[in-house]
């Protein structure tokens, strides 16, 4: 490791990554500090009895040949060497409930999307057809959404100020229908009162576009994306906790990590959460009216998952994933769960091998969790680089939670206790630890109809050679975090100048393969 960097990125998580690479591309040098033994943040895997679980990325949408986040890795140099299985096309999502045996499908394609849909409710047409529309219309008003110039967090102040659950309800009086339309909305742990429609819009259309699941877990993107870093010149060090930030004359001046090492560079990206950051600057550092407004953002609820390892021959593969409730009005307020009825809703998702036969090795379920049920046990802190015991009290606590969660299972998938190798949890500590959110945030920050401008953060903070990237900038998921370090070395870089070279790079490419 230098000592000096042109760019210092702190965490690898997508968007840290992303940028790297392109600040790597253009000349600079580049380096990445990442506290964990995996780098990629929610795409990092793990390994329980020989099998391969994803931390955070389950499917992936928009991955069809020249779609947005195709166009985006073709640019990165990564979507030829991806081993994807695409998900069932006529119901990638099926959405249930517990009074209702039939499995509502969401479909790739907006024309089988909506062919699907219409075969349940054929009095319903008109509102699915709305609806088709309405999510196309609000992704189209996001330029770099589809790598066009303009301002990265669209130009319309409505798509803002409407409640994804009031724009579904203006459209059908259905109650099935409108639960089922917002079915998969523990994509983006949406609120009923907060969470604005575009959020929704950007969540899903993707999806509805294609869908696909990486092969033996997500991780091969990151081994792609440091591969194609290291290509172009810049550099990756794991184990190196980044635990201060030096400041001084409003500029950073160097990190510091766990190791001892102080790293020096002329820009910093951080990749971790902005309210880490700002406190491992120093909030003097910051104006108080600004530094106050970041610390207090709504972080999003977190999640208990089970992570269950399947006796071999024993359990079909399912190339969907479901999305289930207790009932329809259960599907906005999974979150709002007393001890008594959780889980009210949870998602069950499979992994996929290379050469995947009819046989599944393993399945998760995941499900809302709220921090303060594994407060007791903040101080502790355990990943694979800094092993820690949290005690007997919090095992017990994950065996319980284990048993309640997979009673609930059963309902849907009655033989699956049968089949069961070994089961593995995973709760809010878990994503805190591995991830660095605040008590354990899924996705960054809440969005809020009634201040949406409040959790809208730039990538340019108060502090001129500190930028920030990654979920809690503009979207989460993979696309909404590539797209942010596309924004943040915009901003290095200036204007249009990096956009127009990712749209003239895909041109390119499309014209020479056709």
């Amino acid at each position: 490791m230098k000592s000096h960097y042109d760019i210092v990125i702190i965490g690898s998580g997508m968007g840290g990554l992303v940028a790297a690479i392109i600040m790597a591309r253009e000349g600079k040098s580049v380096c990445v500090l990442e506290k964990n033994n995996q780098y990629g943040g929610n795409l990092q895997t793990f390994v329980r009895d020989r099998t391969i679980f994803d931390t955070g990325v389950h499917y992936i949408g928009g991955l069809s040949k020249g779609q947005n986040l195709y166009r985006y890795f073709d640019y990165l140099g990564i979507i030829d060497g991806l081993e994807l299985q695409k998900l069932d096309e006529d119901n990638y999502d099926v959405i249930t409930f517990d009074d209702d045996e039939i499995e509502y499908p969401h479909a790739q394609g907006y024309d089988n999307f909506k062919k699907q849909l219409v075969s349940h409710f054929p009095e319903e047409e008109n509102a699915i057809e709305n609806y088709c529309n309405k999510l196309q219309e609000i992704c189209q008003k996001f330029p770099l959404y589809n790598l066009e110039a303009g301002k990265p967090y669209g130009n319309d102040p409505e798509l803002f100020e409407q409640s994804a659950k009031d724009y579904i309800d203006s459209i059908t009086q259905n109650k099935k229908l409108r639960a089922v339309l917002a079915g998969s909305n523990l994509l983006y742990a949406g609120i009923a009162d907060k969470t604005p429609i575009y959020v929704h819009a950007l969540s899903i259309n993707s999806y509805i576009q294609s869908s696909y699941r990486c092969a033996d877990g997500g991780s091969q993107i990151t081994k792609l994306l440091v591969k194609r870093l290291k290509e172009s010149g810049g550099e990756a060090f794991n184990h190196q906790e980044v635990i201060d930030i030096k400041c001084s004359n409003k500029k950073i001046t160097s990190v510091v990590t766990a190791e001892g090492l102080e790293i020096t560079g002329d820009k910093y990206i951080s990749n971790i959460e902005p309210k880490l950051t700002l406190k491992m600057v120093g909030e003097k550092h910051f104006r108080k009216s600004y530094n106050s407004r970041i610390q207090n953002l709504e972080s999003t609820v977190s999640a208990f998952s089970i992570h269950i390892v399947l006796k071999p021959n024993s359990f079909k593969y399912i190339n969907k994933n479901y999305y289930h409730f207790n009932d329809t009005d259960k599907v906005w307020k999974g979150h709002e769960y007393s001890q008594k009825t959780w889980p009210e809703t949870y998602m069950v998702s499979m992994g996929v091998r290379k050469n995947q036969d009819e046989w599944g090795d393993q399945l998760t379920a995941i499900t809302y969790m709220r921090y303060d049920e594994v407060a007791q046990w903040e101080d502790t802190f355990n990943t694979v680089a800094h092993k820690n015991d949290r005690g007997e009290s919090y095992e017990e606590f994950k065996k319980i939670k284990a048993e309640a969660f997979l009673t609930a299972i059963e309902k849907k998938f009655p033989n699956i206790r049968e089949c069961i190798q070994s089961i593995h949890t995973s709760t809010p500590l878990s994503y805190r630890d591995y991830i660095g959110s605040t008590r354990g945030s899924m996705y960054g920050y809440v969005k809020d109809i009634k201040d949406p401008l409040l959790s809208f953060i730039s990538p340019r903070t108060k502090i001129e050679n500190l930028f920030f990237t990654g979920q809690s900038l503009n979207m989460h998921g993979i696309l909404g975090v590539t797209i942010s370090g596309v924004v943040t070395c915009s901003e290095i870089l200036g204007g249009k100048y990096l956009i127009d070279k990712i749209i003239q790079g895909t041109k390119n490419e499309n014209v020479n393969a056709n």
